[in-house]
């Protein structure tokens, strides 16, 4: 009498030979994924959609920036919904504002460039705007309503998305601007911003950017 184990690799096998069955070697899926991975081109990606759809789409979102903080300050989730975008109910809000303003203070000594902007008259810096080169988290992105997670293979990928975004921007308007002699001089910026921590300015990443000429 057939041993129990026997059995069940004789059903074992009958299985995979029903027809409609195809047995795929690991080191097939592997080249797949391979292939797959090769042809991902995120900086290809992001320049495709930054004029055609970005750009409408920061101009049509974007408030005035004394707005927006205004509500972010109030209520968060409202402000959120009013002026923001997140792709999950639990995943922090990302903001979209027009800054214009006066630059009061120009951190140009390290390769994650900021200078600080004043929005109101007072003298004092409101929100803090990303010049790059290197340009921390991937806010252009988490801003967009088109762009899911779940077009993406995985988290890597999508990683590599994000920062593609601020790769195009540097290289398109950020790299552009001076180094020197920022101070006193007024900017126009439509950008995103994450939550900002109680007490400090907003950290904006500019989609779009103009320098005023000097006087």
């Amino acid at each position: 009498m057939p041993s129990r184990s026997l059995t069940l690799t004789a059903a074992v096998i009958a299985g995979l030979a029903l027809p409609g069955c195809k047995i795929v070697r690991t080191a097939d899926v592997q080249a797949g994924q391979d292939q797959a991975a090769a042809a991902f081109d995120p900086d290809r990606m992001v320049a495709d959609l930054w004029d055609a759809k970005l750009v409408p789409y920061f101009e049509g979102k974007a408030k005035p920036f004394a707005e927006v903080i205004a509500a972010v300050r109030g209520n968060p989730d409202e402000a959120g919904r009013q002026y923001g975008y997140r792709e999950q109910p639990n995943a922090p809000w990302t903001y979209m504002a027009m800054v214009k303003g006066r630059i009061v203070s120009a951190d140009t000594g390290t390769r994650a460039a900021t200078v600080g902007v004043d929005t109101d008259g007072d003298g004092k810096a409101d929100v803090t705007v990303q010049i790059g080169p290197v340009i921390r988290g991937t806010v252009l992105r988490d801003a967009l309503d088109f762009v899911t997670f779940n077009s993406f293979t995985d988290q890597t990928a999508f990683a590599r998305f994000g920062k593609a975004f601020n790769t195009y921007v540097d290289r398109q308007s950020l790299s552009k601007l001076p180094r020197e002699g920022l101070v006193g001089r007024s900017l126009t910026v439509t950008g995103a911003f994450p939550p900002p921590k109680p007490g400090e300015a907003p950290l904006l990443t500019p989609a779009l950017i103009s320098l005023d000429p000097a006087s």
